[in-house]
């Protein structure tokens, strides 16, 4: 059985851009519903605990210091199917790829800077919520 919720971040550049209303109203009109969601600042130590499972690939140097760069929106969504509903809602890692209409093809800049994350499986999903917010903090 899928989960009914998945974990979102609205990564640094698109927040410096002012993008975090009009993306939350297209997360809103995705028929997802908000359980939890914060502003922060991640330092890189946090950061680099964030995206531990990454700390082989090539890129995690640069995508830890990316996000601690500035503010991120953190957020647990609610809807059922949730995290393969949100991932095909918010289009390719790449912008350039993603389907027209998607969050990442209309606010992300690049593959590095692609606007949001999203949690790729319903255990991650669980995980990176709990890295964020405290049971208190979940509606």
């Amino acid at each position: 059985m899928t989960g009914k919720t998945t974990f979102t971040m609205i990564k640094p550049t698109a927040v410096k851009k002012g993008y975090i209303g009009p993306i939350m109203a297209k997360i809103a009109e995705g028929g997802f519903r908000v359980v939890a969601m914060k502003m922060v600042h991640l330092t890189l130590e946090q950061a680099k605990k964030f995206y531990e499972i990454h700390k082989e690939r090539p890129f995690y140097g640069e995508l830890t210091g990316f996000m601690s760069s500035g503010p991120i929106v953190a957020a647990i969504l609610e809807k059922e199917n949730a995290v393969e509903a949100y991932r095909n809602y918010i289009g390719a890692t790449n912008p350039a790829e993603a389907e027209a209409g998607t969050i990442r093809a209309e606010y992300g800049t690049d593959l590095g800077m692609n606007a949001v994350h999203g949690s790729d499986s319903d255990e991650n999903a669980i995980i990176e919520g709990n890295f964020f917010f405290s049971d208190l903090e979940k509606f």
